[in-house]
């Protein structure tokens, strides 16, 4: 899986909101189109885009709709009572009618061929995964869906997965919790796992699928994972390739903070290294990755960094950009 790409591709645009409902408890969907009924800019399943909310800050949400449908974005949005208002804010106070900026669509979750398929969700974990599902109908692969929440009321598009009959287990909290280990048990032929939900689950799935073939299980967080190294931060250089620059990033300032201040070819969004927007090509350097969205293998190749919460163990480090 190769997730690198231009993100000057992606596109700034202020949409409106089309629809808005109750989808579950403490869940919100909306419908954003484009204020003159354009089409809207083609997307695959596991694509997120960026919505600013009242402070001017981006939020990312999976598009959970039918990506044949170029007239509107769809997605789910769960109210974080502990988080940092943006939530509370386009739950509470954004209205249909209004207009919001969104930055996108971005794809590091892309949906790649198999004859067989695993989804399992988590809550909000369901709405990358639903395109996917569909997806997989349409291509006539074997699929199998676990879905699990906090309760049936708080689980969004509780509907659609229900329809999928015995493809489909739906585990609330009141039955217990998914089993992983019967689900992960057979990695099969030419099979992928999908996952996306709290970092506990993502947490549990790594580790009871050690036996599955390398790339075979992929995942999506909506936080950043636990670090491992708890190595102090230290300084190194930062060599833009396309123009000769050279800066010093400091033990006290992050990569993105310096290359920002330089006015840099670099976007950011979540500034904790899971939308994976700052994507960066390297070409010299070791790298100190601390994202939560490149795999081991992507990690290795030491072709890019998220630069956002990404360091350097060398004393320098090469970008190819300007």
């Amino acid at each position: 899986m190769n997730i690198m790409r231009d993100f000057r591709s992606e596109v700034d645009l202020k949409l409106r909101i089309a629809r808005k409902w109750r989808e579950a408890e403490g869940v919100e969907a909306i419908e954003l189109e484009a204020p003159h009924g354009e089409d809207l800019p083609e997307w695959s399943p596991g694509a997120h885009i960026d919505l600013f909310v009242q402070d001017g800050s981006a939020r990312q949400y999976s598009l959970c709709g039918d990506p044949a449908n170029r007239k509107v974005w769809r997605i789910a949005i769960l109210r974080e009572e502990d988080g940092r208002g943006g939530s509370r804010w386009l739950c509470d106070k954004v209205k249909e009618g209004d207009v919001l900026r969104t930055r996108g669509p971005r794809n590091h979750f892309p949906f790649d061929r198999a004859s067989s398929y695993l989804f399992i969700a988590g809550g909000i974990g369901i709405t990358p995964l639903l395109p996917m599902i569909a997806a997989a109908k349409a291509a006539g692969a074997d699929y199998r869906i676990a879905y699990g929440g906090r309760s049936r009321a708080s689980m969004a598009f509780l509907d659609a997965i229900e329809a999928e009959r015995e493809r489909a287990a739906i585990c609330p909290l009141s039955t217990g919790q998914l089993d992983l280990d019967r689900l992960l048990a057979d990695p099969g032929t030419d099979r992928l796992v999908y996952c996306c939900g709290p970092g506990g689950l993502l947490d549990a799935l790594q580790e009871k699928s050690r036996h599955w073939p390398s790339g075979s299980v992929r995942i999506e967080r909506f936080s950043p994972k636990a670090q491992v190294d708890q190595s102090p931060d230290r300084a190194f250089e930062v060599e833009l390739a396309k123009s000769g620059r050279v800066f010093a990033v400091p033990t006290s300032r992050s990569l993105l903070e310096v290359l920002e201040e330089a006015g840099a070819d670099v976007v950011s969004s979540c500034g904790e290294g899971t939308c994976g927007s700052c994507l960066t090509p390297v070409l010299s350097g070791e790298l100190e990755h601390r994202d939560s969205v490149l795999t081991e293998e992507e990690r290795a190749r030491g072709d890019c960094l998220m630069v956002c919460v990404s360091r350097c163990h060398s004393s320098r480090l090469v970008l190819d950009i300007a």
